[in-house]
This record gives C-alpha cells, sequence and structure tokens, in this order.
C-alpha cells in the first residue's frame, strides 16, 4: 500500500506523537505526500502536522515537534513510498532486451523513475513523466538529474527509444535548463544511427544548454548474441571507435577553450576499443561520469601509484590469482606488474576471462558469470585465493548474473574467492596480502 508506515523507531517524534506502524501517510502541513521525494521535502523541516490514516480508516493529525532537518523516525514499506516506474520503451540497443531467457526475474526489470534518478543515480529518458512531475522537479528545485539523451534530433530519438512520444524528452531537456535544474546527460552511441553528424549536432546543442547540462558521457553501443529478432545494429570496429573518440575528444576541446571545462566524455571503452592509451586525469576533471565507465581505469591506476607510494614493505607473499574482463586485463597486468617490481614477494596472476555468456564483444568485467569463471579457470594455476571485483555479483549477495554463487565457483575450482570493493589503494592491499 502507497506510504504505508513499516516501522516506528522508538524514541523518535513520530513515536512520541503516535504515529505507528500500520498507519499511511496522507499529508505533511496539508501537502499531499506521493512519494518519497514529496516527503524528503516536506517533512524535513523543524515543527510540522502529519496526517495519516490508521488501519480501521479514520484519519488523524499529530503535531510532530522536531528540529530543521531531523528525521521523523519514520521507515515505509518501500523505498520510494510507491512502487518503481517501469520504462514505457523499445529501446533499439536495450541491454536488457538482449538477454536469455531463464535468468532471475529482476534481472529484467527496466526502471525509468527520476525519484530513483535523484536518489540512486539512474538514468531515465523523460519519456512517461507527468506534467506535475515535471513541475515538482522545478518547484523542488529536484537537482541533478540524470537523462539517457542519445540524441537531440527528435525525430530520431524516437527511432531510438521506440516511443512515438520521445522527442518530447528534449523539449523537457529545455525546459528544464531554463530553469536551472542541473542534468548529467548520457548517450549511448550507435554505429550509423546517432554517431558522426548526429553526434556532432547533439553534442553542439547540448553544450548550449551549459551550465545545467553538466556532463555528458559517451558510450558504445553493447551488443550480446541474444539479439534475434532485434533491431540490427553494428558493433565499433578499432578504426570507427577511433573516428568517434576524435569527434568526442575534438568538440570536449572546444568546450573546454569556451566553457572551462569539456562536458563531454569519452568512455573508457571507446579508448580500449580504439587501441588509445587511456588519458591522463586532466582529461577527466573531477571525474563526474564514473558510474558510466568514465575515467574507472585513470582513477584506479592514480589511487594505485599513489598507495604503492606510500605503503611500507611488509608482504606476505601468499600466492593469488585475479580474474577480470579481457577489456581490464591488460591494465591489471600493468599494476601487477608495478608491485612485483617494488616488492617482488609479491606473487600474482592476471586472467582475462573471455565472456562466451553473452558473446566475446562484451568485454567489461561486470558481465562476467559464475560459469565462464569456472569453465575458463579449471586447472589454471590460482594460488591460494582468487580475486574477482565485486561488480561480477548483485549487490549485498555473492551471486552471480547467471545464479551461479561464489560457494559454486570456490567448490568447483578449490580457492576461496575474494570480492575486491573500492580503489587502486585497496587492490594494493590484496596484493601485499
Amino acid at each position: 500500500m502507497k506510504n504505508l508506515i513499516s516501522e516506528v523507531k522508538p524514541r523518535s517524534p513520530a513515536f512520541r506523537a503516535g504515529i505507528r506502524k500500520g498507519d499511511r501517510l496522507l499529508m505533511v502541513d496539508g501537502k499531499k505526500i506521493q512519494d518519497v521525494l514529496d516527503y524528503m521535502y516536506y517533512a524535513y523541516g523543524d515543527d510540522s502536522i502529519f496526517t495519516v490514516e490508521h488501519p480501521d480508516g479514520t484519519k488523524e493529525d499529530f503535531e510532530i515537534k522536531k528540529d530543521f532537518g531531523q528525521d521523523a523516525g519514520i521507515d515505509f514499506e518501500t523505498y520510494l513510498m510507491d512502487n518503481a516506474r517501469s520504462c514505457a520503451n523499445n529501446c533499439i540497443f536495450c541491454f536488457v532486451d538482449q538477454l536469455p531467457k531463464g535468468m532471475r526475474d529482476t534481472l529484467y526489470f527496466k526502471d525509468d523513475d527520476v525519484r530513483l534518478s535523484f536518489l540512486t543515480g539512474s538514468y531515465i529518458t523523460l519519456t512517461n513523466m507527468s506534467e506535475r512531475e515535471i513541475q515538482r522537479i522545478i518547484d523542488l528545485r529536484i537537482s541533478p538529474i540524470n537523462v539517457s539523451i542519445h540524441t537531440m534530433n527528435k525525430e530520431l530519438r524516437c527511432l531510438m527509444l521506440g516511443n512515438r512520444r520521445a522527442g518530447e524528452g528534449i523539449d523537457i531537456v529545455r525546459r528544464l535548463a531554463a530553469n536551472d535544474i542541473e542534468m548529467n546527460c548520457q548517450i549511448v552511441c550507435c554505429p550509423e544511427i546517432n554517431d558522426g553528424e548526429e553526434l556532432k549536432y547533439t553534442m553542439r546543442e547540448l553544450s548550449a544548454l551549459y551550465p545545467s547540462i553538466n556532463s555528458v558521457s559517451v558510450i558504445p553501443v553493447g551488443l550480446t548474441k541474444f539479439r534475434n529478432g532485434l533491431y540490427p545494429l553494428k558493433a565499433f570496429t578499432p578504426e570507427h571507435a577511433a573516428e568517434t573518440l576524435d569527434i568526442i575528444v575534438g568538440f570536449g576541446d572546444e568546450c573546454l577553450e569556451k566553457y572551462g571545462t569539456r562536458i563531454f566524455f569519452a568512455s573508457d571503452e571507446f579508448f580500449l576499443k580504439a587501441g588509445r592509451d587511456i588519458p591522463g586525469e586532466e582529461y577527466y576533471e573531477e571525474y563526474p561520469q564514473l558510474e558510466n565507465g568514465v575515467g574507472l581505469i585513470r582513477l584506479m591506476i592514480s589511487e594505485f601509484s599513489a598507495a604503492l607510494d606510500a605503503c611500507g614493505d611488509e608482504v606476505r607473499g601468499t600466492p593469488f590469482s585475479m580474474a577480470t574482463g579481457v577489456a581490464s586485463a591488460y591494465m591489471l597486468s600493468e599494476l601487477l606488474k608495478m608491485a612485483h617490481e617494488r616488492h617482488p614477494k609479491i606473487d600474482g596472476r592476471v586472467y582475462a576471462i573471455k565472456n562466451d555468456f553473452f558473446g566475446h564483444s562484451i568485454d567489461v568485467a561486470g558481465l562476467i558469470t559464475g560459469k565462464d569463471l569456472i569453465a575458463q579457470l579449471r586447472g589454471r594455476e590460482l594460488g591460494k585465493r582468487l580475486y574477482i571485483t565485486n561488480r561480477m555479483l548483485k549487490d549485498g549477495e555473492n551471486v552471480f548474473l547467471d545464479d551461479v554463487t561464489t560457494d559454486d565457483v570456490e567448490r568447483e575450482l578449490g580457492v576461496p574467492v575474494i570480492p575486491i570493493s573500492g580503489g587502486g589503494d585497496a587492490l594494493l592491499t590484496v596484493m601485499m596480502d
């Protein structure tokens, strides 16, 4: 049930006022509470009147005495106080549509919810927003939000998102920008669709909205082998990736000259596909698009180098192995080499895992499955432990995308599997044991 209270913390302002588990929050100071964004805006002032509905259907007002910014002490049945909103699009590049059948249900849910964009950083397309929600963003100054824009060509956006109303999202972007709402955007770049001149046009149009458009990541489309019946997309060749990279970097240089920031950032994957070196730290400015794979490698290298310079000499020398995607295997190997040269007792190996499950064009570590790990590492020299990135696992659980667990992998390979979280300093710590 919407806005259902699942817990009232003992001795909290709400508990002292008399609100209890099972009540349903209706209003705060006469303002209707639709979801978590309304609650966060209206309920974090000082003394307030909470209107609730009891399980028997009666309604009652409670005076909540608290300081400004203090939590009232209420938890709700769902994080959003409402159901998560699913995507209304049929994007030609959607990764979820490229999943095989038979995986866990949660992997097939496509969220497109502005509340999650603000609270968790997920990206939205703006195609299923009501006028009330658009105006609420403006009125409540909900910012920043993350927008999957892909193109500023309205007709092309309708094609790419598979939604005849997708072009209206461009008008919404302009409206939000006119009201000084900050946005971070992403462009999934598809060969012969929104690259080349279309990409140049999109970048010009978005840059004109700076500073409301804070940053834009450009990412090459990811294609699995499960595309039967889907839109005929092409993968980037090294030559085409290099041409596209030149467009992104070149326009970013122009923006840097004009605005003091490059605004547009190519993902690490573009550099790897093009066979180019990863840029230095200055290219990434303050790393505004890390979650989209922009600067992850450079940040890892920088953190690792700094940690290596600062660390002591105590190394146990326990042999280990590290499994990663093809895209990052070279980088990890180089970092291991740096550490070994400084501390010869470090004894490790890096294994690049080809993605047999999704197809070899998918080469990032986060999409490696447990079955591929087992098949490609069985019989290899793994040392006393096997390290993997925690991005391979479901959040909070030791489960891979194919529902194989780390316990399954340990049993099959005969070695402890240890997920690593954190950056370069954490990586050096596990290498030194």
